[in-house]
């Protein structure tokens, strides 16, 4: 006779390599609808049911431009990206589950969490902010996220 403990390890084992074999592979995406192709970063990047955004800039979608017109501009601009980069890979919004916020002057804090707030239905994801001394294009706001299928 078998002892219980290692027919549940055996078990264990089976139900682990079952699930190994069933993941699906990590997929780095590029729709092309805000950043422009041929940059060396992935826009997303899918592993299992997870999306991982790379930080969004205020780009005018389709160029290495930064929309005029400030942090309110520049706020707008991250956040519409954001849905657009969610939406072409499957996920809304309502899916993100944790963002964290950049800002070259932690002084247009009020302006962006204006801007950020009505991007939500009330429900908020996970947040943390930080200021920062030169983002990228000389943007006045970054932010990345992470979104997770329900």
């Amino acid at each position: 006779m078998v002892p219980k403990s290692v027919v549940w390890m055996i078990g264990l084992s089976m139900v682990g390599a079952a699930g190994a074999a069933e993941r699906a592979p990590t997929q780095f995406l590029d729709s092309g609808k805000v950043m422009p192709k041929g940059l060396p970063l992935s826009e997303a990047v899918r592993h299992g049911d997870t999306l991982y955004l790379s930080g969004q800039v205020g780009l005018v979608p389709g160029t290495m431009k930064i929309v005029e017109g400030g942090i309110r501009a520049e706020s707008e601009q991250v956040m519409k990206n954001i849905r657009t980069t969610l939406a072409a890979h499957g996920y809304s919004m309502s899916d993100l589950i944790k963002c964290t916020v950049m800002l070259a002057d932690m002084s247009e804090w009020s302006t962006f969490n204006d801007i950020y707030k009505g991007s939500f239905d009330g429900r908020y994801p996970a947040r943390s902010a930080l200021g920062a001394n030169g983002l990228a294009l000389g943007a006045r706001v970054e932010v990345e996220c992470i979104a997770a299928a329900r």
